[in-house]
Formats: C-alpha cells, sequence, structure tokens
C-alpha cells in the first residue's frame, strides 16, 4: 500500500505504521531466505518423467521428496543410483568442508543438483519443493538458481503445551511437518503442568490415570470460577504411551528434529500431586487437576499468591525417588541432549509455613526460599546427569544461585540473558515481549480470538535478534538459539492453533536461520510472504488473514490523504466503509487508489477488512484522517508550580458518572499523584487542575498506564482509560502551540493503585512521562 500525505508544517503522520504492500510474484520466495542466492536464466521442467539419482538410497529425506511429488504433483519419479539425462542428483559428494546443517543446490536448464550431508541434504530438499510453484499443473517450471545455505543458529524451537489442551499424536505429527516445512529443527513438549499428566509412566500408573483427567468445562481459562466438584467425573484430557511417545520422536527424527520432552517441577505440579498427594508439603487428597479454574492471584507489582498447593515437597526423600524414576523412564524414551525440567513460577508460600520444612532448611543450613529451589535443582540435576542428559530449565532454576553443567531457556530477555551468557551458561533464547510467545494476539484488535494477552505481530518475531548487546564473540557462543513457545490456555482446537502460529511462525523461522543483517521486513513481506500465504490458503490450512494496514489502529494528521492499497494473500478483495461501520463483502470495494481532502478540524474514519478467495478474513482496520486545529498556548506570566486538586470520598461510581458526595481536601501538589497521607488508606477520586507546558508545535497523544482516568487538555478530551479502543473510538491526538495548556485529570484511585503516571507523545517524540517541571497552576 502506498501513502502519501500534502501536509500544512507540523500537520505530521503519526502512529500510523502503514506499510506498501505493493509485492511481486518472486520467482523465489524461500522461507527462511538462504545465505546465499545467486539467480540464474531460465528454467528447469520437472515432470514425472524426471529422474531422481542418489547415493543416498536409504535416506528418509530422499523418500520425503518422493512423498511430496506424489502427493501434491502426482508424480512417480523414479529413483536410481544412476542416471543419464534430465534429472535431479542428490548426493554427499564434494561436501568435506560442509556444516552439519549446510547445503548447496543448483538449478540448471538440464539438471538439478543437491550436495549436503545429514540434515543439509534435508534442508536443501524443502528449499528445492519451495521452487514449485503454487499452481499445479502436468510440469513443474522451476528457476534457475545457485544457493549456498546454512543456518546462524544450530537451536531452532518451537514448544508445544499439551497439558492446558491435549493434541493427539497425528495433530503432533502435523505439527513437526510444518516446522520441518521451515527449517526448526528442536521440538519442545510441555508434557505436564497443574491442568493435566500426558506421558505415560509406568512406575507410577496413577500420573495418566488420575493426573491425565480433568472435569470438562466451558470458559476461559483462568475465568472459570468453579473448580472440581465432589464426584464430578473427570473425563476431559488424554496421554501420551510409550510407543506413541516412540512413534513421534522417530518421526520427528527422520524430519531432522530433535524432540525435548519437559516434566515441569517443582511447581505446576497440581496434575501429578491429584494422583499422589503427598508428592507435596500439604498432602490434600481433595487436590484435584485444574479444568482451568482460577487458582491463584496476581499482583500488580509482580509475583502471585496460590490458592491450591502445586508445588513438590523440596525436603522429602521420597519426592526425589519418584522423580528419579520419572526421569529415568523419559530419559530413555527421548535419545538427545536435552531434558527440560521447568523450574519456573514455583510458588513458595506453602513451603514457608511448613513446620517440617522450615525444620529442614534450618538442619541444611539453607537461608531463604530461593536458597531452597536452589537446591531442589541441584538434587533434580544430579538426577537428569546420572541419566546421561543435560538439564535445561526456565531462567527461575538460576534463582538461588546458579547449578553447574545446566542451560537456560530464557524467557525474562536481553538483560539476564546477557549476564548469563557472561557466567558461560548455554541460552535458547524465548522472551515473551519479543514475538515468541504465539498465545499473544497478533494486533491491538479485539477482533482477534481470545488469548493470553499481549501484542506479537509478525514483525516482531522477524525483526528479533536473539543475541542481546554488549556479548563479546565468545560470549555469542553460549546463545545456542531461538524457540517460538505455544501456551495453549485458549488453544483447544488445531483450527486455531494454526491462526496463532501462522504466520508468525515463518518470522520465527527467519530469525533462527538468517543473519540479521541480512534481513529485511520491507521485501519480506512484499515479495516473500504472499507466496507463503497462498500456499496455506490452497492447501486449506487456517492462518491470519494480514491487514490491509500494518496497524489495526492508527490516525494519521494532515489535510490530503492518498491510500493505494494491495491485499498481501494474492487473489483477496478490500472492502472499506467511511462511516465508521464494520465492513464487510456487502460494502464498498476497493479497486483503485483513493483521494481524501479533509477540512481544518474535522476527521473522517476509514475502516478496512481484507477477504480472501476461500472467504476467510482479516481483522478490522481503523485508520482515521484528522485535520486538527491548532490550539493556541495561553500567556500566564505568573504561574507557580505544581496542580491545584480536590479530593471526594465516598460513593464513587465509574469516572463516567461520579457521585462526589463529600469533598474532603483540596490543595497544591507538585506532582500529579495521590497526596501521601491519603495513599494506601481509602478510595475515592481526586480532580487535578492547572497547566501543562509543552515543548514544541506538535500533534500530541496523551495516555496513562493507570485504569480509571480522563485527561483533558484545554477542555478537550484527550485520553480516557474507561473507553479503550476498538470497542468505543478513543479520543484524537491534539495539535498544540508549545507553551502553556490547561489540564484537568480525573483519577479514580483505590488503596492499591494509589500512584498516578501520564505520558504523552508525538510523530517525533517517543512516549514520555510527564514531569515535575512541566506543570504549574
Amino acid at each position: 500500500m502506498h501513502f502519501t500525505t500534502k501536509a500544512c508544517t507540523l500537520l505530521l503522520l503519526i502512529l500510523s505504521g502503514i506499510a506498501n504492500y505493493s509485492y511481486s510474484q518472486s520467482a523465489v520466495a524461500i522461507v527462511p531466505t538462504p545465505l546465499n542466492m545467486m539467480p540464474g536464466k531460465g528454467n528447469f521442467t520437472f515432470s514425472a518423467l524426471t529422474v531422481i539419482r542418489t547415493d543416498r538410497l536409504e535416506d528418509p529425506a530422499v523418500r520425503f521428496l518422493q512423498n511430496y511429488l506424489l502427493e501434491q504433483w502426482g508424480f512417480r519419479n523414479p529413483v536410481k543410483s544412476k542416471a543419464t539425462g534430465t534429472s535431479l542428483e542428490i548426493t554427499g559428494e564434494g561436501t568435506e568442508g560442509f556444516e552439519a546443517e549446510e547445503y548447496e543446490l543448483v538449478v540448471s536448464p538440464a539438471k538439478i543438483t543437491l550436495k549436503g550431508k545429514g540434515a543439509g541434504v534435508f534442508y536443501g530438499i524443502q528449499s528445492l519443493i519451495q521452487l514449485f510453484p503454487n499452481a499445479r499443473s502436468g510440469t513443474a517450471l522451476l528457476p534457475c538458481i545457485k544457493i549456498k545455505d546454512r543456518p546462524r543458529f544450530g537451536y531452532r524451537g518451537l514448544m508445544l503445551d499439551v497439558s492446558r489442551h491435549f493434541f493427539t499424536v497425528r495433530q503432533v505429527k502435523d505439527l513437526l511437518d510444518l516446522m520441518a516445512q521451515y527449517k526448526l529443527n528442536r521440538f519442545h513438549w510441555h508434557l505436564t503442568d497443574d491442568q493435566g499428566w500426558r506421558i505415560e509412566i509406568k512406575s507410577y500408573p496413577k500420573l495418566t490415570e488420575v493426573g491425565a483427567w480433568r472435569v470438562p468445562r466451558l470458559g476461559d481459562f483462568n475465568q472459570m470460577i468453579d473448580p472440581p466438584k465432589p464426584g464430578e467425573k473427570a473425563t476431559d484430557g488424554g496421554y501420551y504411551t510409550q510407543e506413541e511417545i516412540k512413534e513421534v520422536v522417530r518421526y520427528a527424527s527422520e524430519r531432522h528434529i530433535e524432540v525435548i520432552p519437559e516434566i515441569d517441577v517443582p511447581g505446576h505440579c497440581m496434575a501429578a500431586i491429584a494422583a499422589y498427594p503427598e508428592l507435596s508439603v500439604t498432602k490434600n487428597p481433595e487436590t484435584k487437576v485444574n479444568p482451568g479454574s482460577s487458582f491463584a492471584r496476581w499482583f500488580p507489582g509482580g509475583g502471585f499468591e496460590m490458592y491450591v498447593d502445586n508445588a513438590l515437597n523440596p525436603t522429602d526423600e521420597k519426592v526425589y525417588q519418584f522423580l528419579d524414576q520419572v526421569i529415568g523412564e523419559v530419559a530413555l524414551l527421548f535419545p538427545y541432549k536435552y531434558l527440560h525440567i521447568g523450574g519456573d513460577e514455583c510458588y513458595k508460600g506453602f513451603w514457608e509455613k511448613d513446620a517440617g520444612v522450615q525444620a529442614f532448611m534450618k538442619r541444611m543450613n539453607i537461608k531463604d526460599m530461593h536458597a531452597l529451589q536452589s537446591y531442589f535443582i541441584g538434587r533434580v540435576n544430579g538426577i537428569v546427569s546420572a541419566k546421561h542428559k543435560q538439564l535445561i530449565g526456565w531462567d527461575e532454576i538460576l534463582e538461588g544461585g546458579a547449578n553447574k553443567g545446566v542451560a537456560v531457556m530464557n524467557r525474562f530477555g536481553a538483560k539476564s540473558a546477557g549476564e548469563h551468557a557472561r557466567q558461560q551458561i548455554p541460552l535458547v533464547m524465548a522472551p515473551g515481549n519479543q514475538g515468541l510467545y504465539f498465545d499473544y494476539a497478533q494486533s491491538a484488535s479485539d477482533m482477534e480470538p481470545i488469548n493470553h494477552g499481549g501484542y506479537s505481530p509478525l514483525w516482531k518475531s522477524y525483526n528479533y535478534d536473539p543475541v542481546p548487546p554488549g556479548l563479546s564473540k565468545t560470549e555469542e557462543q553460549y546463545i545456542l538459539g531461538v524457540e517460538g513457545c505455544i501456551w495453549t490456555e485458549h488453544i483447544g482446537t488445531v483450527s486455531k492453533l494454526k491462526y496463532m502460529i501462522l504466520p508468525r511462525m515463518l518470522g520465527l523461522a527467519e530469525t533462527g536461520w538468517s543473519e540479521v543483517q541480512r534481513k529485511n521486513y520491507e521485501h519480506f513481506s512484499k515479495n516473500v510472504l504472499p507466496v507463503h500465504l497462498e500456499r496455506f490458503e490452497h492447501s486449506g490450512a487456517n492462518y491470519r488473514v494480514p491487514d490491509a494496514f500494518n496497524y489495526t489502529d492508527s490516525v494519521v494528521v494532515g489535510n490530503s490523504f492518498n491510500f493505494d492499497l494491495l491485499p498481501s494473500v494474492p487473489g483477496s478483495k478490500i472492502y472499506y466503509t467511511l462511516n465508521n461501520k464494520i465492513p464487510g463483502d456487502f460494502d464498498h470495494e476497493y479497486k483503485q487508489p483513493m483521494n481524501f481532502v479533509i477540512p481544518e478540524n474535522a476527521s473522517r474514519v476509514l475502516k478496512t477488512i481484507v477477504i480472501t478467495p476461500s472467504g476467510r478474513r482479516s481483522v478490522v482496520t481503523r485508520t482515521v484522517m484528522y485535520h486538527p486545529k491548532l490550539l493556541p498556548a495561553f500567556s500566564s506570566p505568573n504561574l507557580r508550580k505544581g496542580l491545584k486538586y480536590k479530593l471526594y470520598k465516598n460513593n464513587l461510581n465509574a469516572l463516567k458518572q461520579p457521585i462526589m458526595v463529600k469533598e474532603v481536601d483540596s490543595g497544591i501538589t507538585k506532582t500529579i499523584t495521590l497526596p501521601e497521607q491519603y495513599a494506601g488508606k481509602s478510595k475515592g477520586l481526586i480532580a487535578f487542575e492547572g497547566f501543562l507546558s509543552m515543548p514544541k508545535d506538535d500533534v500530541y497523544h496523551f495516555s496513562s498506564a493507570n485504569k480509571s482516568v480522563q485527561i483533558y487538555i484545554d477542555g478537550k478530551l484527550a485520553f480516557d482509560s474507561e473507553t479503550p479502543y476498538p470497542k468505543f473510538d478513543k479520543p484524537l491526538p491534539l495539535f498544540l502551540q508549545k507553551g502553556q495548556h490547561k489540564i484537568q485529570v480525573n483519577y479514580l484511585f483505590t488503596a492499591e493503585t494509589p500512584k498516578l503516571t501520564l505520558f504523552f507523545s508525538s510523530h517525533s517524540v517517543r512516549e514520555i512521562a510527564i514531569s515535575e517541571s512541566m506543570l504549574a497552576h
């Protein structure tokens, strides 16, 4: 999409994030993008007569290619050790200097040659398959090209949580196929948690007899208020037998994917404790597998409190005997290096209250709860090592002191990762706030399906660099790679699973494979992504249809606007409205560039939707075209520092209809916050008045991190947390002259949230907190 605006001075584009989706049907659209590509001239004609010559007749990768050609093209290509004429040659000859996952693919008009060894051959075949056109016919024209390729990271992972929602062996295999297509090579299988134990353990049969099943519930996880009732049958769930586990491991191995099991301890163990209550300090026989009902309270400033004990007892030798048996059986099923033990979000409140735990800590000279968890992790590390595996866990396994020989899966981000890399701890990067938690929403729209929260669009997973800044070359070597996570509290079907990971998984694949300096999101979104979206469309796989605009909610400021739109899914149509209504295929169809001229102090709302050939729909975007009038500054030479305030208490409703029964205080405050004498004591409404000094002529947005806040500037509503977009249109930005402007702030506070923080931003200034120096009365 192309956007232009004829703007007066300082009437500038802000927060639009508009992309140009003028894609071209590139002949080469391989994901992840190869390290080196040199296009040639002409095409190779691939048909059922093309002979596959290989010195690897028994290689599963060759069988994989045969199956693709048969299933997708109907070709039964012969495979021979020798061949003449037009052929595809797959060989390990001349690969002495190749790295483990490196390959070379050369397509000429007369012949295709693929060189590699091990995984390299398989990845070369994946790239070859992506050269085949989307449209099926009697033959396939493959563009001539030379590719020399290898990955940036050896660990390119995807995690699937099967505890919150169970997925069958067939469904897991389908996910492995999708991973293989995009050269992801580590499948992290989150097998146990509070909502289900999913792996058969022969020495502890109740783990699946009891722990794999929960009472059925309708509704959203963590919103349910009804825990299991006495006598209620547990019929929702499932588990994998050890033979099924072996089958998945074998299937993954043929696709050069290592499977890493996760047995989450010492917290997140409610399903195990439901089966064997004696594993916890409370030993509560009424503990049930959690069906998704709330069992914890999370505090605004961080931390949480569990209502039900879901942690193993770190002081009981029988717990370590249990883990020795469980880990022993698990280790025999997974023939790879790492075994994941979770270690995250362990609530220690029940430990603190237990007299036996306190006596143990005193006897063992363990100073605090973090050190006690460190003791537990150390014991488990010894068990894992004895099974000839290396322990990997989430960041919290290092609380209380590092355990030697462990690896960390980082979910907290670059700061802690940098510290751990400097300590020479191997790291896999999986921070949720960098686009790698695929249970997060893909836009800010409330049309997105129910999700965990947060905002992780495709460009975040694509642009993310797993290596924290400031590391030396030696320290960078401890960054093993990257992983995307599919937590499934809100993902209960394959259809939603595909929607949540596609196309974000393509961004993950690029991040794991491609060097940072070679990534170009604009090129990717225009020329590569549309080819793959078209494949998803043809295959019938569910996926998220990208919007007509990069951002679902944006404000563009100026007096004249031109929009030149193109959907990212070939063959799709864009429909729009200009009356602030939700568009559909009965509204205006976009067919040519649109031009709008907006009068001063007026606005117009453009809403769009993309509908693909199969009928899939994007979320609706809202673009406000706004031509604001400059609000002049006030000349007030005798102003003093601070703001006036009035505080009201007692019978208060929401900000929309406050009932101010009693004014209890008034005065002057230097900052926009609750006076200290009222903080933490009660609740009420405080109203601030005065002047705010703006640094320059600009178009400004105002916001607050608090709930129940209204901001008025020069009498105009500038922010209202009570009516968040997109359910209601949020206030437009204000064009303010440099200098003093009247400000009024209404804040409905509670004892838990006395502190108030306000922000302003513009096209040229990122979000900045309003400081004391900007306030006057």
